[in-house]
């Protein structure tokens, strides 16, 4: 279960200052929301894309405890 900012809580932050979980999260979401976006969806989910390809993709180190994909939930 994800737990963190919701996206009314990140409407006024940029997407440079996300977490790696909150870009994965509602990246995941919209993905499969897609046909249903309206353009002011659209132009949020590029927006969240640009900024995880900005940072190269979404991985984080591995530990004993986790591996190197980000999991929001």
């Amino acid at each position: 279960m994800y737990v963190g900012r919701s996206l009314d809580e990140l409407e006024g932050v940029a997407p440079e200052d996300w977490s790696d979980k909150e870009l994965a999260f509602f990246h995941h979401g919209m993905s499969q929301l897609t046909a249903y976006l309206n353009e002011q969806g659209n132009a949020k989910h590029n927006l969240i894309i640009k900024e995880i390809e900005e940072r190269g993709g979404l991985h984080q180190e591995a530990t004993w405890t986790q591996g190197t994909e980000v999991h929001f939930d």
